[in-house]
């Protein structure tokens, strides 16, 4: 009896120690990327990803986040790129406040803006996004790229992180008040994407554009239309913010200066493949014969420019068929 007991023990211990490494190996691990909050007005704060495009060494962290700190609770702008990301983002939040996040708004549903909602909705946020969002979600887009960032990203985002669905779901300007400040939503798409929403702090003249801006990289254009892109370029610009928090990129203090380098892009894209498209060039032909001088020196120009000419090579082609 006595040796079945102690058997019973070790079998129990060697379980729980199965258990454990089950539970370790499904959670996130911590980033070791620093996030340092940077300060654009009394109450905004941002974090600024990396230039380049989502990888391993930047453990995912390639997109900018905001917060704003009211008298009755923290807003979020994005959630950035991994589970692990949103917990960090978290933390440093709490580093600054003892406010608690209230709402978090989401910008687009590029994986690289919303895979930390988790950490921010177990801590009891409520999620916000563009009503054109439902589209996306309804498709099986969201778990097949899922899929890819469990491979492509561990041990950042694992078997237990999921696709987090907003709670409230904007459908046109929206404006909502909190802690002494106006919030005003701005909806941009049909743009980098339908949903693309936008975020005016009026009291702090600070606008949070999402991925509408690539601050000193090539925007990542995939299968979006540039001709709505410009005209939302045109909306932004009309708000005249004191700062603009971009998708990617430092904050810009000159926004009208500063969105100059995606608006002259896509300008590019569109009169390039357009034209090889009048000359009846394929692609490859069409690719090879741009000067893509002026944009190859930017970061994310290897990884991104081919498959954003392509794309936009496509757009031209059905435009010219009169096809939308």
């Amino acid at each position: 009896m006595k040796a079945g007991r102690v058997l019973s023990r070790v079998v129990a211990t060697c379980l729980c120690a199965v258990l454990a490494a089950s539970v370790v190996a499904r959670s996130p691990a911590p980033v070791s990327v620093e996030i340092a909050p940077q300060r654009v007005s009394e109450r905004v704060w941002y974090v600024q990803g990396d230039s380049g495009m989502v990888s391993l060494q930047n453990e995912g962290f390639n997109s900018n986040a905001g917060f704003v700190v009211t008298d009755d609770g923290v807003v979020v702008f994005d959630a950035l790129g991994t589970p692990a990301l949103g917990a960090a983002l978290l933390e440093r939040i709490r580093q600054i406040t003892r406010q608690p996040v209230r709402r978090v708004v989401v910008s687009h549903y590029h994986s690289d803006h919303f895979y930390g909602l988790q950490a921010l909705k177990e801590a009891g946020a409520e999620v916000w996004a563009h009503r054109a969002v439902r589209d996306y979600l309804a498709t099986d887009a969201p778990g097949k790229r899922l899929a890819e960032r469990r491979e492509s990203l561990a041990p950042w985002v694992t078997d237990e992180a999921r696709i987090v669905a907003p709670d409230r779901l904007v459908d046109g300007e929206t404006v909502f008040h909190l802690g002494g400040l106006t919030f005003r939503l701005l909806p941009a798409g049909p743009a980098h994407t339908a949903e693309d929403l936008m975020m005016l702090v009026e009291e702090e003249g600070v606008l949070f554009a999402g991925d509408l801006i690539f601050a000193g990289r090539v925007p990542f254009v995939g299968d979006a239309d540039p001709s709505a892109w410009l005209a939302a370029l045109d909306k932004l610009s009309a708000q005249r913010p004191r700062v603009v928090v971009t998708g990617h990129g430092p904050a810009s203090t000159d926004a009208l200066a500063d969105l100059a380098l995606t608006r002259d892009y896509l300008l590019f894209l569109r009169a390039q493949m357009g034209k090889a498209v009048d000359e009846l060039l394929d692609f490859d032909e069409a690719y090879r014969s741009t000067d893509w001088s002026r944009f190859s020196s930017l970061p994310a120009f290897e990884d991104a420019n081919r498959r954003n000419a392509y794309n936009v090579y496509l757009r031209m082609q059905r435009e010219a068929l009169g096809v939308r």
